[in-house]
């Protein structure tokens, strides 16, 4: 297959071991009722197991991605049920205050179909330096297969030196309503709904 890499060989070595486990554990004429009883119990927790692996693994949602740039490193999430990914600057980038420049990523992305990939400003640098991604969050399209570069700003009064391999933003992958699914209809009016055309402030500012 094309799209097959070495996280699916890693899976599949996984499934494997998993698969000799049970093998292992499988009832003899040498055993006793009682070490049946405990082999079967050991082997219904490995079946579990296999289940639960194959929930975890084969169901999650692939995102492929490319490396444009030989030092741009592997997106990863910090934490499993983090909703982002940190994206790294390539290259060094001098911000004056108030200035804003293009962060190149050196990483692709190939977006899944009914999806889209947010480019979202680290609060830690946001409240630290004031380094800010400026269109947050920033659309990469699923038709989109070039480098990711995000808008950033120094939103503080002093100068600051994004170094190379430096965090720079995080990318948060997100099911949307794209040009394939959504038809526009004109009407001559609207639905009717307790809010109305109140916009601005209508809900009061505290």
């Amino acid at each position: 297959m094309s799209d097959y890499n070495e996280e699916d060989d890693e899976l599949v070595k996984e499934l494997n071991q998993l698969m000799k486990e049970i093998e292992n554990l499988s009832f003899n004429s040498n055993q006793s009722l009682t070490d049946f009883d405990e082999s079967g119990e050991d082997t219904q927790e490995s079946m579990n197991e296999l289940g639960e692996f194959f929930q975890e693994e084969f169901m999650k949602v692939k995102l492929p991605f490319k490396k444009v740039h030989p030092d741009a490193i592997t997106p990863n999430f910090a934490y499993n049920l983090d909703s982002g990914f940190d994206l790294h600057s390539t290259e060094e980038v001098y911000l004056s205050p108030f200035e804003r420049a293009l962060v190149p990523t050196g990483l692709a992305f190939e977006v899944p179909d009914g999806a889209e990939l947010q480019i979202r400003s680290k609060s830690g640098l946001a409240i630290k330096q004031g380094l800010m991604v400026l269109n947050s969050p920033g659309t990469v399209d699923c038709g989109y297969l070039g480098e990711i570069k995000m808008i950033v700003m120094n939103m503080s009064n002093l100068a600051v030196t994004i170094e190379k391999g430096t965090k720079v933003g995080q990318g948060v992958l997100c099911p949307v309503f794209n040009g394939k699914k959504v038809k526009f209809v004109e009407q001559e009016s609207l639905g009717t709904s307790e809010r109305g055309d109140n916009g601005f402030g209508s809900t009061g500012i505290v």
